[in-house]
């Protein structure tokens, strides 16, 4: 039907009778064909990954830690230090009392401790930041706001008196 339209139109018009015009595709565009592994058996995955990389940074609830980039880095820098520390000070501690291969695993286990312990609480502590930098912009943003609208009032209503005065 949308290919009969413009034909009409020129018909109507008194123009020579145009060829019908190709409507574009109406069907949403499919996706690629899934990989298929051995056997011809479709691979599971391999779409999650992309979904993952499209996905919005900053979900409905608010801003998003990782999507803020000076908290994303402390987040990292916390982590990398702690773990770091909690291996060098777990493998140090357990030298004396065992041998080396267990004061290294000893050591590889006081780092992964390290890590979650200061991923967590970088996370806990760069929320709150977030959220008060957030809310402390929206203060700048609400005064500027005020302020522009109050600043335009004075003008004109300065031009309006004194184009009253001259009046005929």
């Amino acid at each position: 039907m949308a290919a009969e339209a413009p034909t009409e139109v020129l018909a109507e018009a008194g123009a020579e009778r145009a060829a019908p015009v190709a409507a574009p595709p109406t069907t949403p565009q499919s996706s690629p064909p899934a990989a298929k592994g051995k056997g011809g058996k479709e691979k599971k995955g391999k779409g999650k990954k992309d979904a993952k990389a499209k996905a919005p940074a900053a979900s409905a609830d608010g801003p998003s830690v990782a999507a803020h980039p000076r908290a994303a880095r402390g987040v990292a820098r916390a982590k990398a230090w702690s773990g770091l520390a909690g291996f060098v000070l777990g493998a140090y501690l357990s030298l004396p009392t065992n041998t080396l291969a267990g004061a290294i695993g000893r050591g590889l286990a006081a780092g992964v401790v390290c890590y979650v312990a200061a991923w967590a609480g970088a996370v806990f502590v760069w929320r709150r930041l977030v959220v008060l930098e957030v809310k402390g912009r929206e203060q700048q943003l609400l005064m500027a706001a005020e302020a522009a609208a109050a600043a335009p009032e004075q003008p004109a209503a300065a031009a309006g008196r004194a184009g009253m005065r001259q009046g005929p």
